[in-house]
């Protein structure tokens, strides 16, 4: 041994401290002389350096120094200081703890003959921890039913004593790198199981009449799977019986026994005591939760779980082993259940199920809080991350695989590994990170013996965990980068996991390792959701088979894109669309190189592909568009006037003959096309509102309709060989009229013209006709493009009035025939199209019958309540449940339309701002005049804004346009409420009711004035 250290030799030794690697040399400089004056003497070279070495050097002197006082008390401390200076083991030991954890020094300095459970081949804890603890409380580990001696304090303390004298040795151990992180939490919830054996014993000795029932104690989580961490909540689920045979009533008293028995022996483990708590016991994962009986039955159980288990019970049962009381009973228990586990995991709601789990836990992680960051457990590539995703595909595989049934986390990944149900060196790191943060966790609990998951955010606690780790250049640089590089680790790998399989089943990958049978990996997709995993198979192997660079970027791209699909209400429709997209653009240099450099557009590619047959059929007629996914600036809609330059442009490039007017047509459709793809996605997205949805369609509509009039009227004036007689204008109706087109709605117009001064009337009207027609032609001529209908059936006498008028033929009709419908349909009339001075004159024309000065009177009012009477009776379909549709149904949109529309015909004569053609506008005009209560209006937009949402999702999920909202189909249920953000069809169909039942009551009273 070398020198001790004396007080004439102090002028050297702060240095040294310091260079040993105290924080507080000078305080710990002082601690020592005063350790040395009160007659503890001096502390040797060697024992010097071995708290130099520790995590925490300066903790470690002050922990070392409590406990030599300690012993000292005790007339033990010549003992203690002999084997600190002759056992390298005992030091190496004893300091080691003593610089990790704060709480086992104070446990030592309360407890100082605990420091031989450290010593070399010194005395371990006797017996087993069962025994051991059942002792301490005075039972007889040798009984069939151990009764502690006492329930009091005393017996609470004499257990906690014992069991930190356990946890004293492992940590012992454990620190040292004796026992490596799956025996340390092997050992960890052995030692529960025996604390709860011994908590049990006491409950025993509190409880009269124990003996009418047999109670068996069941580990779940953790300490089911033999994990445990040093401080942790355990979780149990308590089966009972009563002994003998007897009717209903012993079996009752002997429930109401074994939940006395329970309870009590949950506090004797969770109550606080001189010596502290052990940790609470939660009984949470039992049938029913907190709300069902602490306590039942193996049959009860076994009903539970046959009938109304969820999935996530049964992945919890994975790891259910029973850890105390009556053995026999706790092996029945295991007997029943482990079967029902795994017959339930191939019930009807097994695939929807596992499904909710991963999209629950991705958005638990999506809520992060402050403290996220720094989460072993929760955060992002935390623990949670690796244990959720080796259940989750023991629940998919081992439904036909015995041997990924264990409940241990490691064990499990091996198996799976094994198997080639996951890479191997994916597995690999993966429960190299899962050891390492482990590890992790079981020092930061180990410092103050509290629950904790938390990374410490100080410096000191920082450099703590990385000298315990053995980093001693950098500690805090070197932990931080090391814990970092393992969670970013996790988090790749786990979201890959599910799916890079499923490619090596396939692709006929070169090398050794285990792959994935045929059959398991449409078990695997059918467990994600894949409604035809045999044909997700095959467009996987299409895309990623052969050695080319595109299919090799393919089987880089397809492990994440896969489980993107599987979070779309459609995973087969978005592969296929994929598979689809790529065949088109494969050869396109850009088009994958885009996808892997970008991870935003292959991301929102495949929630668009899975959850839009609108959006994919546009995106499969000009999948060059996919490029604009990148921007959310490339998302929104353009402003009108570019969108009007560069469709007008276009169009006149091909206006050089009049063979040319269908070319020129079919490129403003395709520009059409093109931007119907942007506003749809923006609106898949979220990016967009109802408004902003309604006025883009309307200018997409707008310039569509311009360029072909203008094509159309070319192409008459090159057959004719003159100049067109007659000025033309195009007036918008309708939800055209009024900017708020769906995805599906037709467009309403009217057509008028103006004769040119000195032109023949009747030659004049026949090229307007004729323009018209050719309008409608140009427009219906088969494209790969959602079709474009023009609707003229609002003009004056509809259909048998003639498809163009002229603007006096309009006056005179409007003077002399118009009804009051009629002029209820000119509320939305806004001339867009064609020449600037025929639209204002058709404007003006029009302002006097559609805004009447006073106002139209009560005659009107009731034609147009008894219209929309017989409207709401006979319009709607037959066998539909009109509380669902969302146009016509009570609630819907015409019914919020029609109070905005009374109102104008009402008051837009004195009201100027009530003269729109848009429903929302006229209701915050209402407002705004004192004519409609704020409430009301509140209650009509947000019933208006709902049901056209609806209908554009119907449209954007379907590919075809439906005023219903879906009940029989359960996946277009499912993706139209997850398209608009609800978590379940329920919660959309329940919002839809509630907000129509009270849009209905204000129409009611507002618009047939109702009390």
């Amino acid at each position: 041994m070398t020198e001790s250290w004396t007080s004439d030799r102090r002028p050297s030794l702060a240095g040294r401290l310091a260079r040993l690697g105290f924080t507080g040399a000078a305080h710990a400089e002082r601690l020592l002389h005063e350790a040395e004056r009160d007659g503890a003497g001096p502390v040797g070279d060697d024992l010097l350096d071995a708290l130099g070495g520790t995590a925490d050097p300066d903790l470690a002197l002050a922990g070392l120094l409590r406990l030599l006082a300690a012993a000292g008390e005790q007339g033990a401390a010549g003992e203690l200081r002999d084997a600190l200076a002759k056992e390298p083991g005992t030091r190496e030991r004893l300091t080691t703890v003593l610089g990790v954890s704060a709480a086992l020094g104070d446990h030592l300095a309360r407890h100082p003959g605990h420091w031989r459970v450290l010593r070399d081949g010194g005395p371990p804890p006797a017996g087993t921890p069962r025994d051991d603890l059942l002792a301490a409380v005075g039972a007889d580990p040798a009984a069939a039913e151990p009764v502690a001696s006492g329930s009091g304090p005393e017996t609470l303390v004499a257990l906690r004593v014992a069991y930190r004298r356990r946890l004293l040795a492992l940590a012992g151990r454990d620190l040292i790198g004796a026992a490596d992180v799956p025996e340390v939490a092997a050992e960890l919830a052995d030692l529960a199981a025996a604390a709860l054996e011994a908590g049990l014993a006491v409950a025993r000795a509190e409880v009269p009449g124990h003996g009418a029932c047999r109670l068996a104690v069941i580990g779940m989580g953790k300490t089911g799977g033999r994990e445990l961490n040093y401080v942790s909540d355990v979780d149990v689920i308590f089966v009972a019986e009563a002994r003998g045979d007897g009717g209903d009533e012993p079996e009752d008293a002997a429930l109401r026994t074994a939940t006395r028995l329970a309870s009590a022996m949950m506090r004797s483990c969770s109550a606080s005591t001189e010596e502290g708590a052990l940790w609470e016991v939660d009984a949470a994962l039992r049938p029913e939760g907190k709300a069902g009986p602490l306590v039942r039955t193996l049959a009860s159980h076994r009903a539970y779980y046959e009938r109304w288990a969820k999935t996530w019970e049964f992945q919890a049962l994975l790891k259910a082993r029973p850890v105390a009381g009556d053995a026999e009973l706790g092996a029945r228990y295991m007997d029943t259940i482990t079967p029902i586990v795994w017959k339930a995991a191939e019930g009807e709601s097994f695939v929807e199920d596992v499904q909710a789990m991963r999209r629950r836990v991705e958005a638990d992680l999506g809520r992060r809080t402050a403290d996220s960051e720094r989460q072993l457990k929760l955060g992002p590539g935390g623990l949670r991350d690796v244990e959720f995703a080796v259940q989750l595909l023991q629940l998919v595989h081992g439904r036909a695989d015995g041997t990924l049934r264990s409940p241990t986390t490691l064990d499990a990944l091996a198996d799976l590994s094994q198997g080639g149900y996951v890479g191997r060196d994916d597995a690999a790191a993966l429960a190299s990170a899962y050891r390492f943060l482990r590890r992790v966790e079981h020092l930061v609990q180990l410092h103050r013996l509290r629950r904790t998951h938390l990374v410490p955010d100080d410096e000191d606690g920082l450099r703590r965990l990385g000298r315990a780790l053995g980093l001693r250049t950098d500690p805090v640089g070197e932990f931080t980068a090391l814990w970092r590089r393992h969670a970013r680790e996790v988090r790749r790998i786990h979201e890959k996991l599910f799916y890079r399989p499923l490619l090596r089943a396939v692709a006929r990958l070169p090398g050794e390792e285990a792959r994935l049978t045929p059959e398991a990996a449409r078990t695997r997709l059918e467990a994600l959701g894949y409604g035809d995993p045999a044909g997700a198979l095959r467009h996987i192997e299409a895309l990623t088979s052969g050695v080319s660079r595109r299919a090799a970027i393919q089987r880089t791209l397809l492990p994440v894109m896969l489980g993107w699909f599987a979070d779309a209400p459609d995973p087969d429709a978005g592969l296929l669309g994929f598979r689809q997209v790529s065949d088109a653009l494969g050869t396109t240099p850009w088009y994958l190189r885009l996808l892997r450099d970008e991870v935003t557009v292959a991301e929102r590619m495949a929630w668009v592909l899975g959850c839009s047959r609108y959006a994919t059929d546009l995106l499969l007629r000009a999948p060059e568009a996919v490029a604009i996914l990148g921007s959310d600036a490339d998302l929104t809609p353009r402003p009108f006037e570019s969108l009007r330059s560069e469709a007008l442009a276009a169009a006149r490039r091909h206006a050089e003959d009049a063979s040319s007017a269908e070319e020129a047509v079919g490129v403003v459709r395709g520009l059409r096309r093109r931007e119907l793809f942007r506003v749809a996605v923006g609106d898949l997205l979220g990016m967009t509102d109802v408004r902003t949805v309604g006025d883009a369609l309307t200018g997409i509509a707008t310039v569509t309709v311009e360029a072909a009039l203008r094509a159309a009227v070319h192409k008459i004036e090159m057959e004719s060989r003159e100049p067109l007689p007659t000025r033309m204008a195009v007036v918008a109706m309708g939800r055209y009229g009024g900017h708020e087109l769906g995805y599906g709605s037709d467009a309403d117009v009217m057509f008028v013209h103006e004769p040119l001064p000195g032109a023949d009337e009747r030659a004049a009207g026949r090229a307007a006709h004729a323009v018209a027609e050719e309008l409608r032609r140009l427009l219906a001529l088969p494209a790969p493009d959602p079709p474009l209908e023009i609707d003229p059936d609002l003009r004056p006498e509809g259909r048998q009035g003639p498809l163009v008028r002229t603007l006096a033929s309009y006056a005179a009709y409007y003077a002399r025939w118009s009804e009051p419908w009629e002029a209820q349909a000119l509320l939305r009339a806004d001339p867009l199209i064609g020449d600037a001075g025929l639209r204002d004159r058709f404007r003006a024309l029009i302002d006097p019958v559609r805004w009447p000065e006073g106002g139209i009177d009560d005659d009107a009012v009731r034609q147009i309540r008894r219209l929309k009477a017989r409207m709401e009776a006979e319009r709607l379909p037959r066998g539909v449940d009109r509380r669902l549709h969302t146009k016509l149904g009570p609630g819907g949109l015409a019914d919020v339309e029609w109070v905005a529309q009374l109102l104008q015909l009402q008051h837009a004569h004195e009201v100027p701002a009530l003269r729109t053609t848009r429903t929302l506008d006229a209701l915050d005009a209402a407002v705004q005049a004192r004519l409609l209560d704020a409430e009301d209006a509140a209650v009509l937009e947000e019933a208006w804004c709902l049901a056209t949402r609806i209908r554009g999702a119907l449209m954007l999920v379907r590919g075809r346009a439906s005023d219903l909202l879906p009940t029989d189909h359960h996946r277009e249920r499912s993706a139209v409420s997850r398209v608009l953000g609800y978590p379940g069809t329920g919660d959309l169909l329940e919002d839809h009711r509630r907000n129509a039942r009270r849009a209905r009551a204000v129409v009611d009273r507002v618009f047939y004035g109702a009390e």
